[in-house]
């Protein structure tokens, strides 16, 4: 049977509709990251209400309409519904700016209305919008949340777009024709996703000096190491969450970063709002039973990662640096928590890897963009020119770091720790062999732009380190 409403004006709803993401939300990442600042004059804003607080931040960004993650699918819908000669309008409650830009870019809309400095078009306000240019026949109305219940309920056909299955039967009441497009993908396994638990293997590096001042089977000591490392880990993932917001459109241009949930549309910044700063109190919630010392540790591993989500990580060289210290930060937390010092030349030695590591994964980078033909990383201050500079620098704090592991075998403390510490120098051409082969397969272009992916799934590398751990164990 022909649908009866094929002809009537279709209107479409932007945030969550025509693309997965808030064009609010979008916008004012782009604020903060253009000065952080502005966060102070936003709850200003706010007091003249929701409509000016959007058209100040809009007045503020350049909106990057080419890389948002748009409904392919629903956008296929519509160039159908275009090309049957159906009249498109694009309506949000997103500012009238914004709104403009977006329907420029998809080239499918007859009209494009937003909210102005003084109108916020959502719910009873964007139906008195639509019907005021809508023709006594009625309209169709394609949207995506509950504040578009009163418009659905007033026009002769809903679309839902993605929408829940309670949303659907509140709906259900209505007289209008229901027809739904997409579904609700499962949030909680993209939240797990953009945490990236995998990444908790850095923090096993807390575990290291319990280990190496040979107190493992001190079990009251190896339970705060434990807390330590979930605190940390919880830490670490309200960074990810924040970085990942922050980095959005950078993210999108890369050519495997695209797929992240916020990246991707996959999973609300809503939930990156409101779970980098839960991740970030439960942290500092079990922080509170180690020593003082350990709090500070984190507070100073949250200052330096937010620093470099906001600015550092643009900087050349620097980023490395910064990098390979919030490893050894991991280890100086886990020296915290246990109450005992970490030796100069233990942390000499693991900020001279890191840096190695931390430059290998720019290199491999860099050749994943000759491949795609790009020519610098989005969002870094790397280009082409700078492969060889950084292989060279990269190589060289490896090499630094094996001789400098051999200044912590004949350090007193050491000496003292182990009855046969010269076992200890067998792991250096392990680390040669895991450093020599990790550069080799970066210069290939074979290696994983993730260290930690690479060493979870390289059965090498782990065979290596199940070695030295028995080199050791076999010194003590």
């Amino acid at each position: 049977m022909e649908n009866p409403n094929k002809n009537l004006p279709l209107y479409v709803d932007l945030d969550g509709s025509l693309i997965y993401s808030d064009l609010l939300l979008e916008s004012f990442l782009l604020l903060v990251k253009k000065n952080f600042l502005y966060i102070f004059a936003t709850p200003f804003w706010l007091l003249s209400g929701r409509a000016n607080l959007k058209h100040q931040i809009a007045m503020r960004v350049d909106l990057q309409t080419d890389v948002l993650p748009y409904n392919n699918n629903f956008v296929t819908y519509l160039e159908r519904e275009k090309a049957s000669g159906r009249q498109l309008t694009l309506i949000s409650a997103s500012n009238q700016k914004l709104v403009s830009q977006v329907a420029e870019h998809v080239a499918l809309f007859d009209n494009a209305i937003g909210s102005s400095d003084k109108l916020n078009l959502k719910g009873k306000e964007k139906l008195n919008q639509i019907e005021k240019f809508s023709n006594p026949d009625g309209f169709v109305y394609a949207g995506d949340s509950e504040s578009d219940l009163p418009i659905w309920a007033a026009a002769k056909e809903a679309l839902l777009i993605n929408c829940t299955e309670t949303l659907r039967i509140k709906l259900s009441t209505c007289n209008a024709e229901i027809t739904s497009i997409g579904r609700k993908s499962n949030w909680l396994e993209h939240f797990v996703r953009a945490i990236r638990p995998h990444q908790w293997l850095k923090n096993l590096l807390v575990f290291l000096p319990l280990i190496l001042s040979h107190q493992l089977n001190e079990s009251s000591l190896f339970l705060q190491s434990v807390l330590a490392f979930i605190s940390f880990s919880l830490c670490a993932s309200s960074v990810y969450l924040l970085n990942d917001l922050l980095d959005l459109n950078n993210d999108r241009r890369h050519p495997s970063k695209h797929k992240r949930p916020f990246a991707a549309g996959n999973l609300s910044l809503v939930a990156g709002f409101l779970g980098s700063p839960l991740m970030l109190f439960l942290a500092l919630l079990i922080a509170l039973s180690l020593p003082e010392r350990f709090m500070a540790t984190l507070l100073l591993y949250w200052f330096i990662t937010t620093a470099y989500s906001l600015y550092l990580k643009r900087l050349i060289v620097i980023d490395v640096f910064i990098l390979a210290s919030l490893y050894s930060l991991r280890i100086v937390a886990g020296s915290t928590a246990i109450a005992v010092t970490t030796t100069f030349w233990l942390l000499a030695f693991s900020i001279l890897l890191f840096i190695s590591l931390a430059i290998v994964k720019r290199v491999t980078e860099l050749k994943n963009l000759k491949t795609s033909g790009q020519q610098n990383i989005a969002g870094r201050g790397y280009t082409m020119s700078h492969h060889d500079l950084l292989s060279v620098l990269g190589v060289g704090s490896g090499i630094a770091a094996v001789l400098v592991f051999t200044f912590y075998i004949n350090s007193p403390t050491t000496q003292l720790l182990y009855s046969t510490p010269t076992v200890l120098y067998l792991i250096c051409p392990l680390l040669f062999y895991i450093l020599g082969r990790v550069w080799v397969l970066a210069k290939r272009g074979v290696l994983h732009e993730d260290p930690i992916i690479f060493a979870i799934t390289d059965l090498q590398t782990q065979i290596s380190v199940a070695v030295s751990g028995l080199v050791i164990w076999l010194a003590i």
